[in-house]
């Protein structure tokens, strides 16, 4: 394996997840072929857990290369996959730098590795 699956520390919603390599490079340039597949595959078995949990009607997903696109940790590439329902922006962001999420955590994680563990253990 390439990458590894993570919660995002600080999401945007319940759900929002990064998938991250092994090693540390700034850009996804810097990937082999076998590291770049097993990234896509890794966000498409997120997307089918995030959607049997869930049940998203739409995802953003990407990746903010370098500092001044808002990567968190520009030395380190990462991918996010961010599910979105109509009407989950909200003003908490923009003006107080704070999170609105309805769930822990600890709760998301143990919803989606149970889902993950059930749909892709091998």
């Amino acid at each position: 394996d390439y990458v590894y699956l993570t919660l995002n520390r600080f999401p945007y919603t319940n759900g929002h997840l990064m998938v991250v390599p092994y090693e540390h490079i700034t850009t996804q340039e810097a990937m082999t072929t076998e590291a770049l597949t097993d990234l896509m595959v890794t966000v498409n078995r997120a997307l089918a857990v995030l959607r049997q949990v869930y049940n998203p009607p739409a995802f953003n997903i990407g990746a903010n290369i370098g500092a001044a696109a808002g990567a968190g940790i520009a030395a380190h590439y990462h991918f996010h996959i961010v599910p979105r329902w109509p009407g989950d922006a909200n003003f908490m962001t923009t003006v107080a730098d704070t999170r609105v999420i309805p769930d822990t955590l600890d709760n998301s994680f143990t919803d989606l590795k149970a889902a993950w563990d059930a749909q892709f253990s091998d």
